[in-house]
């Protein structure tokens, strides 16, 4: 097999003395998958940003099917064939799937007077066929009406529209459901099978060898070793990441349940269109629990979350906090009760991107004690908070002065998670709490939930990954059109009645555990 992308001995340096990539030699085989596996920081986006034309190597050259090529900009890849989709998409929600298709590539007509959105909607529609994407009936739709599931197909038409024969995939499913991502698969099975070549940056194990041919694990900006998808294990790879045996399954004591802390009554909620997402729902989150929400996305649980947290009015029903009533509570009000909270959104609800690390890290902070000297924010004693989040929870680079947009999203998340974890709460709300971060940062952040749990704290869990939920959670709620269908111990159902229950039916066993 021909190689399609060759990279030898990639070195790059940032200023300020950061070593991202350090001599790097890879191959990629044209028609293949080739996967990215590494932890957050390890130099898996760096080395694919040089390949994309984003950054020039300090040292090192890069040739495409043999023949050697300087990229100034992403525009010189693209020209060469090499395109690539970002972990956050950059289509424009209020135009539409045609319009951020041919955005910049649109082909023209009667002598240079009008765009021809005839062959452009030919075009696309001749993608989604061969391909099998099914965006062909929402050509016309805004981006912003469509799934995160269906706006990733859309990114690869994109991309396939201006003619790329290497995929770059930036941690693709770090947005997905389980069901999105396997369907995300697939369109790798349909890219190679046409002789495209995808490259697969992720730190998910399971699916670094659904999907790959070969693995390239880096670690600390340097190549470990590439081996074959179908030689290697979870663990050998996780050893190889890490630099150390890591514990992949989760190890939780049985749990004693305390008092109620956190108590829903049927609680209504509704979005901004007006339609009812949460319906006169029910639950309750025990002292020393954690109580697990599993559910295809856009059941409601975005909503749920909002009102529990203070982000969006509820149109019925009562949320309290160790037996108070919080409804009229401000955000600020109930974190003052001991509310912790990690968005799903990093970047649109846990940060300001453009503040640096100590700035994000005061926020929802600034009346605290510890960080006031007087009327005034105590800057010094923030940046020692900051420097505490960075150095406990593995932040890369550890630069209490970087923008929070200069770090990679699984650092964003493992500072987001940090800074609540430690407010010391009495409740955290915490939805998907590893999105992004690595099998390491993952292993750590679940054994700080574990024991916040057995230290007595209240946890609400979303995750769209049931892994996550099956294997921390107490008690797991199933939400399907913003109803509980049931509430279940983990060890009582198998993924697979998970799987159904998630898509409403209801299980046929015995009765279900009281959710409250």
């Amino acid at each position: 097999m021909s190689v399609a992308v060759h990279l030898d001995g990639i070195t790059k340096r940032f200023p300020g003395g950061v070593l991202a990539n350090d001599q790097i030699d890879l191959e990629i085989e044209q028609g293949s998958v080739h996967v990215l596996l590494g932890e957050n920081g390890a130099g898996k986006t760096t080395l694919m940003n040089i390949l994309y034309g984003l950054y020039e190597p300090t040292e090192g050259r890069v040739r495409i099917d043999g023949e050697a090529v300087d990229f100034d900009t992403p525009q010189d890849a693209i020209e060469r064939g090499v395109g690539m989709i970002h972990q956050h998409f950059t289509l424009v929600d209020p135009m539409t799937v045609l319009e951020n298709i041919a955005l910049g590539w649109e082909p023209i007509r009667y002598g240079g007077l009008a765009i021809d959105d005839r062959a452009i909607e030919a075009d696309i529609r001749e993608l989604s066929e061969r391909y099998g994407f099914g965006i062909a009936d929402d050509i016309h739709t805004p981006v912003e009406e469509l799934s995160v599931g269906a706006q990733q197909r859309i990114e690869v038409v994109k991309t396939l529209y201006r003619g790329a024969d290497i995929f770059i995939f930036d941690e693709p499913t770090s947005v997905l459901t389980p069901q999105e991502a396997e369907q995300l698969f697939d369109v790798f099975a349909e890219l190679t099978a046409q002789g495209k070549t995808i490259i697969f940056i992720t730190h998910k194990l399971d699916e670094a060898l659904t999907a790959a041919d070969k693995i390239t694990v880096l670690r600390d900006g340097r190549t470990v070793g590439t081996v074959d998808a179908n030689a290697t294990t979870q663990d050998e790879l996780a050893r190889q990441m890490v630099g150390r045996d890591v514990l992949l399954d989760v190890d939780k004591e049985p749990v004693t349940l305390g008092d109620p802390q956190l108590s829903v009554a049927n609680l209504s909620v509704s979005n901004e269109q007006g339609i009812q997402k949460v319906r006169t729902l029910d639950l309750t989150v025990h002292r020393g629990e954690i109580f697990g929400v599993a559910g295809v996305d856009g059941n409601g649980q975005s909503e749920l979350i909002e009102a529990i947290t203070g982000l969006r009015d509820h149109t019925a029903g009562e949320i309290s906090i160790d037996g108070r009533a919080i409804g009229d509570l401000s955000r600020r009000e109930r974190m003052a009760l001991g509310m912790s909270y990690i968005p799903g959104e990093r970047q649109e609800r846990a940060l300001v991107l453009d503040f640096d690390l100590v700035q994000n890290a005061v926020l929802g902070n600034q009346r605290d004690e510890q960080f006031r000297d007087g009327r005034q924010i105590d800057w010094g004693a923030v940046r020692e908070h900051t420097e505490e989040i960075i150095e406990t929870y593995d932040v890369r680079p550890p630069d209490p002065q970087a923008s929070a947009r200069s770090l990679s999203g699984g650092n964003q998340q493992k500072f987001v998670v940090g800074r609540e974890f430690l407010r010391d709460p009495d409740l955290v709300v915490a939805a998907h709490p590893t999105r992004g971060v690595d099998v390491g940062s993952m292993e750590f952040i679940h054994d700080q939930l574990l024991g916040m749990r057995d230290q007595g704290v209240a946890i609400l869990l979303v995750s769209a990954s049931l892994d996550e939920v099956t294997s921390l959670s107490d008690r797991i709620g199933v939400l399907h059109d913003g109803a509980f269908v049931d509430v279940v111990e983990p060890e009582s159902v198998t993924k697979e009645q998970l799987g159904l229950m998630m898509a409403g039916e209801q299980r046929e066993t015995e009765p279900a555990v009281e959710s409250q």
